[in-house]
């Protein structure tokens, strides 16, 4: 299994790594990053990672899309070039994931009209205005519909990623890899400690 990574200028860290390390505990599989035109891609944290231009992947059939989110989705979501590429990436794609903001972006693909799908709640109504055809979950740690897995903000993003292998292999790896790494894994989909809790600071 081959875990194809999206990046772009000001992603959220978390939103890659948090996966990233989920995934990277499974001895087969192997993790891959690519952006718009390759090269060295940076965020707010100053984190840099060197990726490969998606043109080399482009026609290929790929196992896993993996789509952060970001301060940087909110103006990519305008550049219909960008939005035609991850088209063309999730509809060759087994699976696609996304974390955060990253589903505003696959939305406004088309891939996910009258498909359940969820967001960043602290990004929720902007999510939502981006594209009202999704049937969107306020209340969801992740979700999977078909071969779209949306998942919520930030650290959601590991109990999807932990919900991914479980689907793909077994509960128990799933576990041992959430053990291995301290991580107190949300099983349920529908279990979102944070759907409710009042914000009153910046959204992403």
């Amino acid at each position: 299994m081959r875990i194809n990574v999206l990046l772009y200028p000001d992603f959220e860290t978390l939103d890659v790594f948090g996966p990233v390390e989920v995934f990277g505990k499974v001895p087969s599989w192997s993790i891959q990053y690519y952006s718009a035109t390759g090269g060295i891609i940076s965020n707010q944290d100053n984190v840099q990672i060197m990726t490969s231009s998606i043109e080399i992947i482009h026609d290929q059939q790929l196992d896993v899309l993996f789509i952060p989110g970001g301060t940087g989705a909110r103006s990519l979501i305008l550049q219909p070039d960008f939005i035609a590429q991850i088209k063309t990436l999730a509809q060759h794609s087994h699976y696609v994931l996304t974390v955060c903001t990253g589903s505003a972006l696959l939305a406004k693909t088309g891939l996910l009209d009258g498909k359940l799908a969820t967001s960043n709640k602290r990004s929720f109504e902007w999510v939502k205005s981006t594209s009202n055809k999704p049937q969107w979950q306020q209340k969801a740690r992740w979700i999977r519909d078909d071969k779209y897995y949306t998942s919520s903000g930030i650290s959601a993003g590991m109990d999807m990623a932990l919900a991914f292998i479980r689907d793909q292999l077994d509960e128990s790896t799933a576990e041992q890899i959430a053990y291995r790494i301290e991580y107190s894994w949300h099983k349920h989909p529908d279990e979102d400690p944070f759907c409710q809790q009042p914000y009153t600071g910046k959204t992403k």
